[in-house]
This record gives structure tokens, sequence and C-alpha cells, in this order.
């Protein structure tokens, strides 16, 4: 397991993340995982052998239970490990409990610190964009929090490139915090992110957190032949990603038959091919059994030859879209 460096900092994240989302809760909750703490605990602990230092939740996740179980999951162990959370989605009925004004962040920083049993989160990361509450307001309150020594790094999830650049701009020039990372949807279904945001995270040194690699759990390779999910899954009943079938065939084709040829799962060599790529620190992971666990984190061993990136590149490619074909076009010349 590699440890890689979180933004500009000098914090070391396994590049491998372990997600609880799947732990505790009812309704939608129980669809996605709905693990009691007894499962979830020995799933932490499994991680923590497999060499994995690097654990992220959200107080949303089953209305700040999946944070309480992963505090008591980690125990007297959080000090040596990196515990991520986020803030931003609607935590209860009221009008300010939801969003990014500093009257919520600092409320749910605090609720969050509670139920994780810890007086600091390593790293705090706004969920999504909050259209009503100036980004200034945001940053200020994030920056108190890290004045105060209730947060250590921070980070933000679901920017548009040119959301990350006014916040980078604003951090920058008032001299706050600034954030390290972005944790965004990629994986070789939906490489969207190529296009204006993965350029933007390489020229300004910010690390990429990847959500979802497996595509809900298509890329494991459990869709059936003619593409559609097996029934009762939760890829059938619960998956709002927008899933392109008719390409995800052709990649799946080749998974199955990259992973014939490693001996290992589909899922093995879809997370193989993110862990390749350059702007990538952490592939976020999560897990209903510890054989999934196990399968998902053994990933980090895969080693793909560069003739099965290209491949897995060309199965996979973006349909070209202006100005980037334009770019590429008048750049040939100055490149080294």
């Amino acid at each position: 397991m590699r440890h890689l460096l979180l933004g500009r900092t000098g914090l070391r994240v396994s590049e491998l993340c372990f997600g609880t989302m799947t732990f505790g809760g009812t309704g939608m909750w129980e669809t996605i995982g709905a693990l009691d703490q007894s499962r979830a605990t020995l799933l932490v602990a499994r991680c923590l052998e497999g060499g994995v230092n690097f654990f992220d939740t959200a107080d949303f996740y089953a209305a700040g239970e999946s944070e309480a179980m992963l505090g008591r999951a980690l125990g007297a162990r959080r000090t040596d490990n990196v515990v991520a959370t986020k803030v931003r989605l609607r935590m209860g009925p009221g009008p300010n409990d939801v969003g990014l004004s500093r009257s919520h962040i600092l409320a749910a920083a605090e609720a969050s610190l509670k139920r994780l049993g810890t007086d600091y989160i390593d790293l705090y990361q706004v969920h999504a964009p909050d259209p009503l509450t100036p980004l200034d307001e945001t940053l200020r309150a994030l920056e108190d929090l890290v004045r105060a020594g209730k947060v250590r790094y921070l980070g933000a999830s679901n920017y548009a490139a040119w959301q990350m650049m006014k916040a980078l701009w604003i951090a920058d020039a008032r001299g706050f915090t600034r954030f390290e990372s972005l944790q965004a949807y990629y994986n070789l279904l939906a490489r969207d992110l190529e296009r204006e945001i993965v350029p933007m995270l390489k020229d300004q040194g910010v690390s990429l957190l990847v959500w979802s690699p497996l595509a809900g759990g298509y890329l494991s390779g459990k869709a059936n032949k003619d593409g559609k999910a097996p029934a009762g899954s939760r890829l059938e009943k619960d998956s709002y990603l927008p899933l392109d079938l008719a390409r995800g065939q052709r990649i799946l084709e080749l998974l199955r038959e990259l992973a014939t040829a490693h001996g290992v799962s589909p899922a093995r060599i879809a997370l193989g091919w993110l862990l390749s790529r350059e702007v990538v620190s952490s592939v976020i992971v999560g897990a209903r059994t510890q054989e999934q666990l196990d399968d998902n984190l053994a990933a980090a061993r895969v080693k793909l030859r560069r003739d099965e990136l290209e491949r897995l590149d060309a199965a996979s490619a973006l349909p070209e879209e202006y100005p980037g074909w334009m770019l590429k076009r008048t750049a040939t010349d100055r490149v080294l």
C-alpha cells in the first residue's frame, strides 16, 4: 500500500481510502449497507491490517450514525489515522440545518467532532457547493475552524473547475487555508472531469480523491451480459448515477478479459487503472462484507502493463469536445 501526499501538504494518505457510507442507518441507507457496529469494527480493523490509514465519512451518512460508528471502530487508534468528514447536506428540518453558511458550518463541525469522539478533524470537506452562501463566508468559517485547532486540512467535493479556482483565489488573496483536495466522481465509465477539472488540479497542486470508483458497482462485473444490473441489487434499486451502458459494455468486456489474464476480479482491474492515474492521491472504496473489502484492498497489488492501460484508455475514451480538440491541435509544437 502506497501512502501519497495530500495536495501541497506533508500529510501522507493511503492510496486506498475506506469510505463508511455503508455504516448504519435505515431507509435508503439500508440499501447501501446498514452495517451494525460489530461488522463495521471488523472492516475497519481489516483496513488497518491492510495498510489503510485514511477513512472517509460525512455527517449526512445515516444522519450522523456513520461518523459515530467510525469513531467507535477506530477507538484509541484514531490518532494514527487520517479521518475525513464532510459538511453541507441537510441535517435537520430547520432552514439553517443545511448549506455552507457560517452558522451551519460551525454547528455541524461541533456535532461531527462529538460523534467521531475526537477533538480534531484531519480533513474537513464541503460536500457540494452552496449557491445561496457567498464563498468568502464559507472559507472564513472554515479558516476559523483551522485556527481553532478543530480542523487540520480542508477539501472540497463535487466542485466545478471554476468554483475550485475561485475558492483557491480567495484563499490565496486573504491568507486563508486552501482546499488541498477535491473529492469527485471518476472511473472508467465516467471520465468527464478530465476535460477541465484534472488540468486544474494538476496546475494548482490539488489532490484528487475518487468516489464511486466502480460506478456504483457496475464496473465490478455484476451487470448481466445485456448490461443490466442484477435484480434486487443496489445498482438496480438505488443508483442515481448516469451510466452509459453502451460504452459500459465495451469497457466490461475488456475488464473481464484483463481480469482473466491477471487471475483477479474485474473490480481490481478497474481500481488498478485509477491508481495508475497521476492526479489520483486516493481511491475511496466501500464494502458490506470482508470478502468485498479484501478484493478492493488487493487492487493495490495489481500492476497493469502500459499496453493494458492504453487499451483501457481507448475503450473508455471520451468523445472530443471544443475547446479540447483545438487546444490539442494548437499545442503540437509546444510540447516538451
